[in-house]
């Protein structure tokens, strides 16, 4: 008898609500996002308006409709708005806090093996710039309790460490760390966090007062469905002097003292269309519409079905599941055979495997190298508009090119 079963299906329901292509099985909500129809409506309004008079737009009325967002994001965050600032995806937020910081020859910087490319690309280089070092910490794939992670973490800090640059949930493996202990452990060590939340936002509950990181990015055009170039920082109050912009602008010597100079700074980085950010509290009300019980209703819903996707595909393939079901939100990986070779995977890189599964099938889920060379995971995305019968076509599809 099956551990997880798939919850009611609302995918007939609420498909139209989103402009998906109908001849493809989408099951890769989780590099992307979809926006939804009515958010896209929303900013098209909104666009108009800015190109109707923009001058009024950015001068007069650009501001209200700024703290309106922001104070949406806050309450949906748990956290005080003037802590938060906008910014286009979470890679800019992290390249944010790294080059904001005074680091110097001998430092050390922790992550985990787990990390997303391009921010572990970044920590290289802000490591490289001021002589300073990165430690990657080893969390074993598979692994049997989230102890493994923060284990495996603390294990790695020392008298050297600066900062940890943590996932809430990994890209890579779908895995939800346990942020909630690691950063209250490197505290006490005196180390500061840094936690990537690509993925979090929208998929795990989330309350970054009582978390207390020093530092917080999250995406926002994935799991909450918003704009793409809509994510946003989150920075601890007594850090926020140190923390700048990537691009310094007015705010830098503006005599205003109403806002803070945090606020100042990241409001205004240069002419852009903020139509993206503006539109977040539509999509915070979109996706509290889809189910009695709001947001968190539907990131259960979410999690209830990769959780018996992935039992159906580890069935399927004779393979165990490769974590607790504790440590799974949205998305869920299953460990393919191996690749062929031991070179490495270019970065965006597309396995045959799946673009057989795309160009044969019409099923569009991402085939992840992990871990390097030839490791192979299949991850596997759950939103409200897929059902049961998107996972069965992809086991036949598995089967049918001979992976099972």
């Amino acid at each position: 008898m099956a551990i997880h079963e798939y919850p009611p299906s609302h995918a007939a329901r609420v498909r139209p609500l989103w402009d998906l292509d109908p001849a493809i099985t989408f099951l890769n909500h989780g590099s992307f996002g979809a926006c939804p129809l009515r958010v896209r409506e929303a900013q098209d309004r909104l666009r108009a308006q800015m190109e109707r008079e923009p001058v009024r737009f950015f001068v007069r009325e650009l501001e209200p409709l700024l703290d309106a967002a922001l104070e949406a994001l806050a309450d949906f965050v748990g956290a005080g708005a003037a802590d938060l600032a906008f910014v286009p995806n979470a890679t800019a937020g992290v390249n944010t806090v790294l080059r904001s910081l005074d680091l110097r020859p001998g430092d050390e910087l922790v992550t985990t093996n787990h990390e997303y490319n391009a921010c572990r690309n970044a920590l290289e280089h802000a490591a490289a710039r001021a002589g300073a070092r990165v430690v990657v910490a080893t969390v074993p794939f598979p692994l049997d309790s989230p102890d493994d992670v923060v284990r495996a973490v603390l294990d790695c800090t020392g008298p050297r460490t600066r900062l940890a640059l943590v996932d809430h949930v990994t890209s890579q493996t779908g895995l939800v760390f346990p942020v909630e202990r690691i950063v209250p452990e490197l505290a006490r060590r005196g180390v500061d966090t840094l936690v990537d939340g690509a993925h979090a936002p929208g998929m795990v509950p989330l309350d970054l007062r009582a978390l207390g990181a020093a530092y917080y990015t999250g995406n926002c055009h994935k799991w909450m469905c918003a704009p793409k170039g809509t994510a946003f920082l989150h920075v601890r109050p007594d850090k926020q002097a140190q923390i700048r912009p990537l691009s310094i602008s007015h705010g830098a010597n503006s005599p205003r003292t109403d806002l803070s100079r945090f606020r100042l700074e990241f409001d205004w980085t240069g002419t852009h269309d903020p139509t993206p950010y503006l539109v977040l509290p539509e999509a915070i009300r979109f996706l509290s519409s889809l189910l009695p019980g709001g947001v968190p209703a539907l990131a259960e819903h979410n999690r209830r079905t990769a959780l018996a996707a992935r039992e159906r595909l580890c069935d399927a393939l004779g393979t165990p599941a490769p974590a607790p079901a504790s440590m799974i939100g949205s998305l869920a990986t299953v460990r393919l055979p191996e690749a062929a070779g031991d070179a490495p995977a270019p970065p965006l890189f597309l396995d045959p495997l799946q673009e057989a599964l795309f160009s044969r099938h019409g099923i569009e889920v991402p085939i992840i190298p992990f871990p390097p060379p030839r490791g192979r995971v299949l991850r596997i995305s759950a939103q409200i508009y897929n059902d049961p019968e998107d996972y069965a076509r992809l086991v036949d599809a598995l089967r049918a090119e001979g992976v099972s």
